[in-house]
């Protein structure tokens, strides 16, 4: 029979289409990712995967089998954690992933809260990049996830929880920055910063750009909201940070103007996953609950 990791290894690979990254988000080399699953072809008697140069690619048979894999995975972990609240009990430990653009900025009083309401509570937090925690979350590695809309995955349970502004930013000597009053078509040809392209904020920035008709800057790209701001302190160019990031001890919006632009307000919906049938479903609502609630205190409803 298979080994529970050949079949993760085979999931992995149908998320990713690629050996390097399936083997290291399976923490494991790359030569004995691809050994144990030539293994599971010889064992089953069928060949899973097409390796193509430079592409990868599953078998009608083996994406059939990557399918049913899943289930298996997600039914052991599912297990697992039935066992180890068990030992820990009501409470115990969830894994919980969130966007590196949102985690810092809110969970320090989400977590004050949880701890009131539920002393015996433990979040495990991993922030990351919300795509790839949504391929975590279905494999059994989150419990839950907190990120920006929307969340792709199958059989994940969506809860849409609050809607945080998005602000424009710019050194206070910009020529923008100087403007009593600012409006939509004053934006067209402004130079903006963003994120790497993995990140979700990329894309709506980008997508505001388009809208907008203002240039992203693509050699730029930032590696954190901080490197955003202070690149933009600069008179870089203009960048968009989240409210969350604005209002924050730990952000903020030290040596940078926020723009008030009349006619336009971006704003993006952020939402809580965890997997359909969980066991512990009640106890992920009431943790959504709890971030909705503490995220309206701060940026209201």
């Amino acid at each position: 029979m298979p080994t529970l990791r050949q079949l993760e290894y085979l999931v992995a690979l149908a998320d990713l289409r690629h050996f390097g990254r399936a083997a290291q988000a399976s923490h494991v080399s790359q030569p004995s990712l691809s050994q144990q699953l030539r293994a599971l072809e010889q064992r089953l008697g069928t060949v899973l995967v097409e390796r193509n140069q430079g592409s990868v690619e599953l078998t009608p048979i083996g994406r059939e089998l990557a399918e049913r894999a899943r289930c298996v995975l997600v039914a052991v972990e599912d297990m697992r954690e039935l066992a180890r609240r068990a030992q820990e009990g009501n409470a115990g430990t969830i894994r919980f992933g969130v966007t590196p653009t949102l985690g810092p900025y809110l969970m320090s009083n989400v977590i004050l809260a949880l701890h009131r309401q539920q002393p015996g509570l433990r979040l495990y937090i991993r922030e990351g990049i919300p795509d790839e925690q949504a391929l975590e979350l279905a494999r059994g590695q989150l419990d839950m996830l907190l990120g920006p809309l929307p969340i792709a995955g199958e059989g994940a349970i969506v809860e849409p929880l609050f809607r945080e502004r998005l602000r424009l930013v710019a050194a206070p000597d910009h020529p923008l920055a100087q403007r009593p009053v600012l409006r939509r078509s004053d934006l067209k040809g402004a130079q903006v910063l963003s994120l790497h392209s993995a990140h979700h904020l990329h894309r709506q920035v980008a997508g505001f750009c388009m809208e907008l008709e203002m240039e992203l800057l693509r050699d730029y790209e930032g590696t954190s909201l901080d490197s955003l701001r202070q690149m933009a302190a600069t008179g870089l160019a203009l960048t968009i940070l989240p409210d969350l990031y604005i209002r924050s001890e730990v952000g903020g919006s030290a040596g940078v103007k926020v723009l008030e632009v009349k006619d336009w307000e971006p704003t993006r919906s952020i939402a809580a996953a965890w997997r359909h049938g969980a066991a512990f479903a009640d106890a992920y609502a009431s943790i959504a609950e709890c971030v909705r609630c503490e995220a309206l205190a701060i940026v209201g409803a």
